[in-house]
């Protein structure tokens, strides 16, 4: 069993968090889902502007969150800050337990990218939503129930640390290595 790091190691990671880049940061992971709790670590993806991730499993999961059942276009993609998930996982090899399609060095926060903020990825672009990405049962059995407590607060809501959800809204390729460039 992986041990979970505590509310206090956590909150010692906050600063090296924060202090993420504003601007532009590194793809450092693409994880394609195919299906329910598979993980399939990509060194370059296709994002489609009505697919999300091309090989990822979004559009045949469904959501909840609409009225009939059908893949929420507010959710098509996540995107978590690499300095969060490499607290929370405590190693590289855990990373894409979090379940989010892009890892990403940058600050991910409302006061940094609001709703309808856009990225450039590779030759995509990617436009975050209104939409809130929560922390789940599923991401406290995985990182601990202090990681969990830890990404839902109102303050850490604010600063997206579980990770902000996205939509394709020019089609394109992307690497890891490659820069997600904040536009305008």
């Amino acid at each position: 069993m992986t041990e979970h790091r505590s509310i206090a190691e956590l909150e010692s990671a906050l600063s090296g968090i924060a202090a993420s880049p504003a601007d532009r940061g590194s793809v450092d992971m693409i994880v394609a889902r195919p299906g329910v709790g598979e993980r399939v670590l990509l060194d370059a993806g296709e994002l489609d502007e009505e697919l999300g991730l091309v090989s990822d499993g979004w559009t045949d999961r469904g959501s909840r969150s609409t009225a009939d059942g059908s893949s929420d276009p507010e959710e098509q993609l996540t995107i978590i800050n690499t300095r969060l998930i490499d607290a929370v996982a405590g190693a590289k090899s855990r990373w894409q337990l979090a379940g989010d399609q892009l890892v990403i060095d940058i600050d991910l926060s409302h006061d940094n990218l609001p709703p309808g903020s856009r990225l450039k990825i590779g030759s995509a672009v990617v436009e975050l939503t209104a939409k809130p990405h929560t922390g789940c049962a599923k991401f406290a059995g995985r990182f601990g129930h202090d990681a969990l407590r830890f990404v839902s607060t109102k303050e850490a809501m604010r600063l997206r640390l579980r990770g902000a959800n996205a939509k394709v809204i020019h089609s394109g390729a992307v690497r890891v290595g490659d820069v997600a460039v904040k536009l305008g």
